[in-house]
């Protein structure tokens, strides 16, 4: 049975792809990219998401790196893999491969040219055909696709395809549809609500009913704490340590930086050893380097305060 299912929680960090400055996958430092996620607490992972550079890679590379991470994560968490794909062929074939080389599910945003409720029911519907009985993350994220997937849809989708096991929420402002999702009787069963946005609402979203994170941020220790926090009760504690990361959260939240941002951090953590993203990408100025390293200053400071 899959370690993926309605009853997931925690938080599921989106992993980077890490490249040479040439631009070939840097296999040394997605195993110790891995590694890092694991030792900082993060559930599971979710690899060839939005901000994984899934877009950037030919399907060879896509196969190569989620069989590279299952290799190094070897069952300890479960591992979601980003399947999205401009055509059903492609995302069948992917979700064949991962599946059978062990991912434990396998998300789906909806592509930007859907207008209508009927059109977004029935795009879930084929996917489903296609995809099969792997377990299904519905990734709802209006800003990235354009598409504006109401709360009666999510309905429909998860009374209709009881494989879709959970909502990626990265709706903003989202707050209200978390509550419309868990007020009973909205949904036809309960699924998984992982929030995204960089963990940029993550107190307030919990506090509304989500299970927790399935994003990315150069510091996933924070999610990790504050869904733990929550869990036990200590929502005060969990907020002073996310205050302490949020100006550096604000600052990789800018559109079009942000991955650009969290690589050049985790390459600053030695995490991994470029902060290269593959072309076309962007790059930081040494002066938005140095706001960086301010601002995590700044955050070293301010927890050593919070002891």
């Amino acid at each position: 049975m899959t370690k993926f299912n309605e009853a997931a929680r925690g938080v599921y960090v989106i992993a980077v792809t890490p490249f040479t400055e040439s631009g070939e996958i840097d296999w040394d430092s997605v195993d110790r990219m891995v590694d890092f996620y694991l030792d900082a607490g993060a559930t599971g992972l979710t690899v060839l998401g939005m901000m994984g550079e899934a877009q950037k890679l030919t399907l060879e590379e896509s196969r190569a790196v989620v069989q590279r991470v299952l290799a190094r994560v070897a069952g300890r968490v479960p591992v979601v893999v980003g399947v999205s794909a401009p055509g059903f062929a492609q995302m069948q074939s992917l979700t064949q491969t991962v599946m059978a080389e062990g991912a434990d599910a396998v998300m789906v945003a909806p592509p930007g040219g859907l207008k209508t409720d009927d059109q977004i029911v029935s795009y879930y519907h084929q996917v489903v055909d296609f995809i099969g009985a792997a377990p299904l993350v519905l990734q709802d994220f209006p800003l990235a696709t354009g598409v504006q997937i109401s709360v009666p849809v999510i309905a429909r989708i998860v009374a209709d395809l009881p494989t879709c096991v959970c909502l990626k929420h990265e709706d903003w402002p989202g707050l209200e549809k978390i509550s419309a999702l868990r007020t009973e009787g909205t949904l036809a069963r309960r699924i998984s609500i992982l929030c995204g946005n960089g963990g940029m609402f993550l107190p307030e979203e919990m506090g509304r009913g989500a299970d927790g994170a399935m994003t990315g941020f150069a510091y996933p220790e924070m999610m990790v704490s504050v869904v733990d926090h929550h869990a036990r009760g200590e929502m005060a504690r969990g907020r002073d340590i996310f205050d302490a990361y949020l100006p550096l959260a604000r600052f990789e939240q800018q559109p079009g930086l942000g991955l650009a941002i969290r690589k050049y951090t985790l390459a600053r953590r030695g995490i991994i050893a470029n902060a290269a993203l593959r072309k076309p990408g962007a790059s930081l100025t040494q002066a938005a380097m140095d706001e960086v390293d301010a601002l995590i200053i700044r955050q070293e400071r301010r927890l050593a305060e919070l002891g």
